[in-house]
């Protein structure tokens, strides 16, 4: 072979091993692609994949790292230990007004629940993950109204963009005994554990409740009797694996909750933003403590004077994260409007929602794609 033609047939067989590696990465993509739609980002990171298949990636302004931010935020405190005592309880229930009118988050300290049902929550949730495919997917369904399911992405059936996120939806309407009996068999103690968790969350939601209601004037009376005798309670649990290409794409989109309150636990791993003054900002957590988030029910029935802001979740490269929503409200079949106490149109403060039902967002949920607050600003008046 002449010195001439030596380098030409390295060019040849070098072009020829780069167009088949370019037809089996669009093939690879293919397959992932599907895979990602029926087994998750779980199985996704665990078969040591390199690239980010292109179902999960955003278009370039919705990346994280093209959207406005890169700050931190340390979310105001509500310390429980002060809201239990008289003497500086009126300091406390200031401060969690003032976090639901401005922030629409805060974190909540001193809260009483037993560390030990914290831990054993993260714990068990970290174990379901870990279970082979074919036991977690035997609760996998794209239906959003089912009671119990196991899923990926934020609405899978309809996302453009899938999102680097497997969950485990429990029900926990009450008595919390007749729902149990349907969630996972395995790990052994999940049922037990997560009741335990469950039962704790609620108390915790009725006590932060009773406190909003007496910032805002509102007699609690109705309304709390209403949530004791049989409120709307769910549990997501949410898996987000290490990413190869967490710049691309996002763990959950831009969104609001539908509820009163949701109370997150989430393990050491950073990764909620919150919207706050046009930035996203990252929120520092503090070990032990719960993060609560007002919902857009909330919003609805404060006339607007509480905030269901925009949150999302960023993913890492290196680290999974777990976190547990617990999502509280009225009963599924209640209408949610604004509190009579909150409405005076002769001064002014007309009606500035429509009243919903959790039907309604269920609706929505089934043909949108749920993110960006349009739900509740579907809901919106205008004046």
């Amino acid at each position: 072979m002449s010195l001439v033609a030596a380098p030409m047939a390295i060019v040849d067989l070098a072009n020829t091993q780069l167009q088949q590696q370019a037809t089996e990465e669009a093939v690879d993509q293919e397959e992932l692609s599907y895979s990602s739609l029926m087994k998750g980002v779980r199985h996704l990171s665990d078969s040591g994949i390199t690239r980010l298949p292109d179902s999960y990636v955003l278009p370039a302004p919705d990346r994280p790292r093209s959207s406005s931010g890169g700050g931190r935020v340390r979310l105001p405190v509500v310390d429980l230990a002060c809201l239990r005592d008289p003497s500086r309880h009126a300091g406390a229930l200031a401060t969690l007004d003032a976090a639901c009118r401005e922030y629409g988050f805060f974190q909540v300290v001193n809260h009483g629940v037993d560390g030990g049902v914290i831990s054993g929550m993260l714990d068990v949730a970290r174990r379901f993950f870990e279970l082979p495919l074919a036991e977690r997917e035997r609760y996998m369904s794209p239906d959003v109204r089912a009671a119990v399911r196991y899923g990926t992405s934020f609405n899978q059936a309809r996302d453009a963009v899938l999102c680097w996120r497997d969950f485990l939806k429990l029900a926990c309407s009450h008595p919390l005994r007749d729902v149990v009996a349907s969630w996972p068999r395995e790990p052994a103690d999940l049922r037990g554990v997560a009741s335990a968790y469950a039962a704790a969350s609620h108390a915790l939601f009725m006590e932060l409740m009773e406190a909003a209601l007496q910032a805002l004037g509102i007699a609690s009376g109705g309304v709390l009797g209403e949530l004791a005798a049989g409120s709307s309670h769910m549990m997501t649990v949410n898996c987000y694996p290490a990413c190869p290409q967490p710049e691309l794409t996002l763990g959950m989109p831009a969104h609001s909750d539908y509820g009163l309150f949701t109370f997150v636990l989430q393990d050491h791993v950073e990764g909620l933003q919150v919207m706050h003054g046009g930035r996203w900002l990252t929120v520092d957590p503090i070990p032990g403590s719960f993060v609560v988030n007002v919902g857009d029910h909330l919003e609805i029935y404060s006339n607007g004077a509480y905030k269901s802001v925009l949150h999302r979740v960023r993913v890492n490269s290196t680290r999974p994260r777990i976190s547990v929503a617990s999502f509280h409200s009225l009963p599924a079949e209640r209408v949610v409007g604004p509190a009579p106490e909150l409405v005076d149109e002769a001064a002014g403060n007309p009606p500035r929602y429509m009243d919903t039902d959790f039907a309604t967002f269920l609706a929505y949920l089934a043909s949108a794609d749920g993110k960006d607050k349009t739900f509740l600003q579907s809901r919106m008046l205008a004046l």
